[in-house]
């Protein structure tokens, strides 16, 4: 089977909806997507994402981790945070049904291998130094409170990171970008390039690779053991040309993160989904 990795689709439900019909061409049903988080916000028609890759997901076909646009979405629902001005998943809060329990449930870091290398999907960051085993561990174990209880997981996801070790996990997994000679992790964009927490993270030769998204102004990122896919196809427009990425790796490579790779496909955005407020 054809696994196919996709960047941040945000809600850009026609773009997803043509690569998928590109999977269909090409592999009839030999393909399972997996999606690097953040489905909604900020793109038209986040519900209707939702609703393509569950429906894929119950077929066999889709596997995603939680970004912090998804995360974002609980927080709203839970009353933890409000609906800002360039939040644009209104159609999942009232479309009812199990939607945000669905959501809730789904895991952080997906571990796998393809051809002889390990490797991990999640959306932001992995930590520099430690093991695949190691960081699924702990994924588990906040995935188990995310999932559990409606009061367990509102705790968590209004927990200070200062404060939980759990909640400082989750937001350095699905936001962080860079990590400073400290080892402080922030979300901003890296000074320098050592900053930047792949960077950090290969510097301790790691013997996994990682699949990430996240960070669109950094566009595609193809790099030994990483592949980073967000290439921001809700930006089109404000930041030139944008498109949802996909990587599809050859699946009996010895080293599919090996480079170069051509293994990429680019649905282009069809429309200008967000306009600048200045």
């Amino acid at each position: 089977m054809q696994r196919i990795f996709v960047g941040d689709v945000q809600g850009c439900a026609d773009e997803l909806g043509e690569l998928v019909q590109r999977a269909r061409d090409a592999f009839g049903g030999d393909f399972e997507l997996w999606l690097v988080g953040d489905l909604v916000n900020r793109g038209p028609a986040s519900l209707r994402v939702l609703e393509l890759v569950r429906s894929l997901a119950d077929a066999g076909r889709a596997r995603f981790v939680l970004g912090n646009h998804d995360l974002s979405l609980l927080r709203v629902a839970n009353g933890q945070r409000s609906y800002g001005f360039d939040d644009s998943f209104r159609d999942v809060l009232e479309a009812g049904g199990d939607w945000l329990d669905w959501m809730r449930t789904q895991p952080l870091v997906l571990p796998g291998r393809i051809g002889q290398r390990r490797f991990a999907m999640l959306h932001a960051a992995a930590i520099p130094g430690w093991s695949l085993d190691a960081l699924c561990e702990r994924a588990r174990r906040v995935e188990e409170r995310l999932g559990g209880s409606p009061k367990d997981a509102k705790r968590l996801l209004g927990a200070r990171p200062e404060d939980d070790d759990d909640a400082e996990f989750l937001a350095r997994l699905t936001r962080c970008r860079s990590i400073d000679e400290r080892g402080r992790w922030s979300s901003r964009t890296p000074r320098a390039p050592r900053d930047a927490w792949h960077a950090r993270w290969r510097a301790e030769k790691p013997d996994f690779g990682v699949v990430y998204g996240h960070w669109a102004t950094q566009r595609l990122h193809v790099a030994p053991l990483l592949r980073g896919l967000d290439t921001g196809c809700v930006y089109q427009g404000l930041w030139g040309d944008r498109f949802l990425t996909a990587w599809l790796p050859v699946q009996d490579a010895e080293d599919p993160f090996a480079t170069p790779d051509e293994g990429f496909w680019r649905i282009a955005a069809r429309a200008q989904y967000l306009h600048d407020p200045g």
